[in-house]
């Protein structure tokens, strides 16, 4: 490790396991299940035909590229609690700052996610003919609000680990006094 820069493989990790995510977010979205009302002249029942349910499965396997840098980066920082303690200063501020935005974007983001995943993969059973019937859907836009937060998690976490990183290499600062003791000596 260099002058608090960190390392670059950990940086490259963390981009690519985010940018498989945003990958499978998106296309979650495109590939959302439709259905359509179909209605059965035998037993007089309507019920809904869905397409692919592929999109439960790229939400899902949105979440877990997602969770598995989350983890990563979380393992080599030592979640910011454990291991060598961070320098006063600007860097173990901005360290903290983007800490706590990382994990809330993070669970934003995983939150998104695994709802779109359930939603989608719900279907509608059989209903009679006197009520009143539609098929439900995954709404527009979950999963791209979830690759937005996915995003948004790379890059703070990107800087978290540059800004712990340089927390944690630069040396604290001691201050030498002379005395131990307050002088009052200016205020008389």
């Amino acid at each position: 490790m260099g002058e608090g820069k960190g390392s670059t493989l950990v940086h490259l990790l963390l981009i690519i396991l985010c940018l498989v995510a945003f990958g499978f977010a998106i296309a979650a979205e495109r590939r959302r299940s439709t259905g359509s009302i179909h209605i059965d002249d035998r037993t007089n029942s309507t019920y809904c035909v869905y397409d692919s349910d592929v999109a439960t499965g790229y939400g899902v396997g949105a979440f877990l590229f997602l969770l598995t840098g989350q983890s990563l980066l979380m393992g080599v920082t030592k979640c910011m609690c454990f291991g060598t303690p961070l320098a006063p200063g600007g860097n173990r501020a901005w360290s903290i700052i983007y800490f706590t935005s990382s994990w809330l974007s993070f669970l934003v983001a995983e939150a998104c996610l695994i709802a779109g995943a359930k939603k989608n993969a719900y279907h509608t059973k059989y209903k009679s003919m006197t009520e009143s019937f539609s098929c439900d859907t995954l709404r527009k836009g979950v999963f791209v609000a979830g690759a937005v937060f996915v995003v948004a998690t790379m890059i703070l976490n990107v800087y978290y680990y540059m800004y712990f990183t340089k927390a944690t290499t630069q040396p604290a600062h001691k201050t030498n006094r002379s005395s131990s003791t307050l002088g009052m000596a200016g205020y008389a």
